[in-house]
């Protein structure tokens, strides 16, 4: 796996674990809210429930023969609703001694016996779940109240309250934080990939500096390091050349450790660690320094130069001159043919390379500069470093047609330019 696949898989699992995180904690809130949710309606229902039994147990009473009098609860509450239910004697013998005449909760006598001889086996209140006939949920209480001497108790009353509207609405809270959990979760995911992406950012960024680093040095050093090991078997193997041989190859060495300084200030620059050192130099005299290192292998080289200053930092400009130097004696001629070459410099600052070769393919012109973009077989790593340094000091490389039916190069640095005279 690559260092950048690496990064990217990191990327998602950076994702992952955002979203993990975001769908444990949502999860956990939700659940939370559910539980106090039910817990606060079944306190609320209880409550309630127990009230009203209360309520109810205080108006039942005897008369004087010691019997049940529920005339006082049956005035005072209402018929239907809630549904209060009197049982009298012990838990083993149960007698209904009053039942809605219309109960707005239908249920089963056997559940109502079962809450009540609970209660009065306990000696307190008894809860109990059922259902009506239709299945809806049903919410029990059975209250023991005292019997006519007040020592023993003397029955139960049993109320009981239909949930099914407090559990559908409960339900739909449910469904309400499912979706709303859904939701936040998958905006959680997106917004996690777009902050890992700007997390791993800088390092995709450090790693392509890398990588062009290693393609430009590997562009620009290939060329000496080939000079150097010929010249030093030339050295080795011919005493007579040899002393031409390390004067060569003492320049060759010079050319080298010049072009490794400018590839590490450019991976400096382009990490923002270090500026462009501009300074007033000829750009005419640049361009003659230039042809005069460059070797021709006798192709025709011509420079019309007039004397002009422009500021910029002479080492990067050097490169990017060599660089559409040698494109143009490369690829500016037809096989076997001398090439021609021409450069004009102008006072405006601008150097103009022409050559009379076959000219660019309308189909990669627009991605000529592009690095690792070629027609010839080679990286494209020199015109995209000479475009990199005329962008670098505010400038334009471009390439037109050229009068000699070739390419033409136009290198424009603009800002502080004069003529001398």
């Amino acid at each position: 796996m690559t260092a950048e696949a690496r990064i990217r898989n990191l990327r998602w699992r950076l994702t992952a674990l955002f979203t993990l995180t975001s769908l444990v904690g949502l999860v956990g809130l939700a659940a939370f809210a559910i539980h106090s949710d039910t817990a606060a309606s079944r306190r609320q229902l209880e409550a309630t429930m127990d009230l009203q039994a209360d309520h109810a147990v205080s108006l039942i009473d005897y008369d004087d023969n010691r019997r049940l009098d529920l005339q006082p609860l049956i005035d005072t509450v209402e018929n239907d609703c809630p549904p209060l239910t009197v049982l009298s004697g012990t838990a083993d013998h149960l007698t209904v001694a009053r039942t809605p005449p219309r109960p707005c909760v239908p249920l089963a006598p056997d559940d109502i016996h079962a809450v009540a001889a609970t209660a009065l086996r306990r000696g307190s209140a008894a809860w109990a779940d059922t259902q009506t006939p239709d299945g809806d949920p049903v919410r029990l209480l059975a209250t023991p109240f005292p019997g006519p001497d007040n020592r023993s108790l003397g029955g139960a009353l049993v109320t009981a309250v239909d949930t099914a509207d407090s559990e559908a609405e409960h339900h739909h809270v449910v469904t309400l934080l499912t979706v709303g959990c859904a939701v936040l979760v998958t905006l959680s995911a997106a917004a996690g990939h777009l902050l890992s992406g700007r997390a791993i950012r800088p390092a995709l960024a450090a790693l392509h500096q890398q990588e062009a680093f290693l393609a430009d040095a590997a562009h620009d050093l290939r060329t000496p390091a080939a000079s150097l090991r010929a010249l030093a078997e030339t050295a080795r193997h011919d005493d007579t050349l040899r002393s031409e041989a390390l004067d060569r190859t003492v320049r060759v060495a010079t050319r080298m450790s010049d072009l490794i300084d400018g590839l590490l200030t450019r991976a400096r620059l382009i990490a923002g660690v270090a500026t462009v050192a501009r300074e007033r130099l000829r750009l005419d005299q640049l361009v003659e320094a230039v042809v005069d290192d460059t070797a021709t292998h006798g192709h025709q080289v011509t420079v019309l130069a007039q004397p002009t200053v422009v500021e910029a930092d002479p080492d990067l400009l050097r490169r990017a001159l060599t660089n559409l130097l040698n494109n143009a004696l490369t690829h500016g001629h037809t096989p076997g043919q001398q090439a021609e070459v021409e450069l004009t410099v102008s006072p405006q600052g601008t150097v103009t390379i022409d050559d009379a070769g076959p000219g660019i393919p309308p189909a990669l012109a627009g991605s000529l500069f592009e690095r690792f973009h070629s027609a010839s077989g080679s990286t494209g790593l020199g015109l995209s470093i000479a475009s990199w340094v005329a962008h670098t000091h505010d400038g334009t490389l471009t390439v037109e047609t050229s009068p000699r039916g070739g390419a033409r190069f136009v290198l424009r640095l603009p800002g502080h330019t004069r003529h001398l005279l």
